[in-house]
């Protein structure tokens, strides 16, 4: 009996799951004590000095991991937000005893993984909370996996110090994270680093011009824009220079030049597999990002799978909180930890097509047929346009106030004899005049008709908190691993922005060369709107609106062009994927 104790002792030790009797583990189990787990910080070298103190740049990573004589892989969350804003729902922060000795890890990862036999690394970012340098998202993540993989240096002081090596770790990591987080995540996939395996992002963005910039108008003053909210004390002097580099090299006129295609991920899909997530309702992270980056992955053969929702920026843990622990186990369990249980031969794509309505798909997006809609000056939406229409620009008024009649031309089809489902990524092509030397566009499709929907219109989450909370994975007095419980935020509205778009009329030829525009002239130009999954039912209308200056998008710092935008109806139209709803 001794005998065969040891050898089963010896097989979890050097296994990291709990051993099958007659088959291979599919799932890994929770084996370690959470409250004897090992918690340590480490200062990882990047091998640059960004905040040109003479030293070299060290990001703080924080290490938990079972205490045991065994390998394991890591989740690895990259973050600036650790001390300055919190992670998820809760807002919650990294805590830390007298001694520095790292306390609470926010979110449940360390809870739920570290007994399964993972180690959790949560990595501040250069020039946050208590990492030096400045902010390089991909750079500070690329770091701390080179040493995870014994290719770089750390030590267990922010100057000075003893080296820490990591002879813990196998050297296989999956990077995740929510909106700046699920962005690094992307970027050190694109960077091709060796040992990153997996990339969980989401509401990521994986397009940084995208985000800011929207087809040549930038969506907020320099000023307004950047990390250096984030910065610690220290780094918010000593990155000064820094973040004026970043900033002379992006431009300020909205040009796509070779810094933004630097910071554009699509084309570098990478070789780590993704599961990503996204809410169609997100306009803090357009649903664009994910479009864009999903195709790419598609193109590069890389495993994928996504979860999509009709929520905003949202973590799928608030939508369905059991389904998504198991997805993420089964997830990284396969890429982690090889445990072959068939999850990248699953339906790649878990679609809510209504609030608490899920469904799983083989693809997305769905094979479509394209349709041409062409707005006309008796304000109605058909396959033909005529006329013209003329909005005086006024960056006070959003896209909701459009959709109600204020400040845009709005066109309306008849009402649908039967349901349909939008899906994919509409475009636009717009032909129109200014009577000034600037002019930005505005354009949104929307969904006429009453509904019950998420609550996302106006920034919002699509989820309430409630006042009970569930459990997932082992606590400490320190790190709790029972969270607030969510409910969806489910509102009335007469109508639904389901897909937008913005653009500077003078970069019409190029998004790298924009031009003054000759007053009274007309150009046509052509851009995406968001992506989208809506089903739109029988007897609501489709909504074209055209604006200028989306007011609840654009910061109130940027200049007032105060132009008059007049349209050429019979040369403008939005086209839509359109197939039968799901069942």
């Amino acid at each position: 009996m001794r005998l065969l104790l040891g050898f089963s002792i010896t097989l979890v030790l050097t296994a990291g799951f709990a051993p099958a009797a007659s088959a291979a583990p599919t799932e890994s189990r929770p084996i370690y004590a959470y409250d004897q787990a090992i918690r340590q910080t480490a200062w990882v070298e990047t091998g640059t000095d960004h905040d040109r103190d003479g030293k070299t740049d060290r990001v703080a990573a924080d290490v938990i991991r079972p205490d045991a004589r065994v390998r394991v892989p890591a989740i690895l969350d990259v973050s600036p937000y650790y001390a300055c804003c919190g992670r998820g729902n809760e807002m919650q922060k990294k805590t830390y005893a007298a001694d520095g000795t790292p306390q609470q890890f926010p979110l449940f990862y360390d809870n739920y993984f570290v007994p399964r036999g993972y180690a959790v690394v949560l990595a501040d970012v250069g020039g946050t909370n208590r990492s030096s340098g400045c902010f390089d998202d991909v750079g500070s993540g690329n770091a701390v996996v080179n040493w995870l993989n014994g290719r770089a240096k750390a030590f267990d002081a922010p100057e000075g110090g003893h080296a820490v090596t990591a002879d813990w770790a196998t050297g296989d990591v999956g990077a995740i994270g929510k909106s700046q987080d699920g962005a690094t995540a992307i970027g050190m996939a694109a960077s091709g680093i060796a040992g990153l395996k997996t990339i969980v992002p989401i509401e990521g963005v994986a397009d940084n011009y995208a985000q800011v910039i929207g087809n040549g108008a930038p969506f907020a003053t320099p000023e307004n824009t950047g990390s250096s909210f984030t910065y610690n004390e220290r780094a918010a002097e000593l990155c000064k220079p820094f973040e004026a580099d970043l900033k002379a090299r992006a431009g300020t006129n909205g040009d796509y030049n070779a810094y933004w295609q630097s910071v554009n991920y699509v084309p570098r899909a990478g070789q780590a597999s993704v599961l990503a997530a996204q809410g169609f309702g997100d306009w803090v992270v357009a649903p664009n990002q994910f479009a864009r980056y999903w195709d790419a992955l598609g193109r590069a053969g890389v495993p994928r799978k996504a979860w999509l929702s009709q929520a905003g920026h949202t973590d799928p843990f608030d939508l369905q909180r059991a389904q998504w622990v198991e997805t993420l186990h089964r997830w990284f369990d396969r890429w982690l930890l090889g445990l072959r249980n068939g999850v990248e031969h699953e339906p790649a794509v878990h679609l809510e097509t209504m609030p608490d309505h899920w469904t799983d798909l083989r693809s997305w997006p769905p094979a479509t047929v394209s349709a041409a809609l062409r707005p006309s000056g008796d304000g109605t939406l058909g396959h033909r346009g005529s006329g013209t229409a003329t909005v005086a620009d006024d960056p006070s008024i959003g896209r909701e106030q459009w959709a109600a009649g204020t400040s845009a031309a709005r066109f309306t089809g008849a009402p649908l004899p039967s349901a349909v489902r939008l899906a994919g990524s509409p475009s636009v092509t717009i032909t129109a005049s200014s009577d000034k030397p600037a002019a930005r566009l505005g354009v949104a499709l929307v969904d006429y008709g009453p509904s019950e929907a998420r609550n996302t219109a106006t920034y919002g989450s699509g989820i309430e908190n409630l006042t009970t909370r569930s459990c997932w994975g082992s606590s400490t007095t320190a790190d709790s691993a029972c969270f607030l419980d969510t409910a969806a935020d489910v509102v009335s509205a007469d109508h639904r922005i389901v897909a937008a778009g913005w653009a500077d009329l003078g970069h019409h030829a190029s998004l790298w060369h924009g031009e003054p525009l000759v007053p009274g002239r007309q150009y046509t130009m052509s851009f995406s709107l968001t992506a989208l999954d809506h089903v739109v039912p029988a007897g609501h209308r489709l909504g074209l609106l055209l604006g200028g200056t989306d007011g609840q998008l654009f910061d109130p710092a940027l200049p007032r062009l105060g132009d008059t935008l007049t349209f050429d109806l019979a040369r403008t139209s939005v086209t839509v994927g359109l197939t039968k709803p799901e069942h």
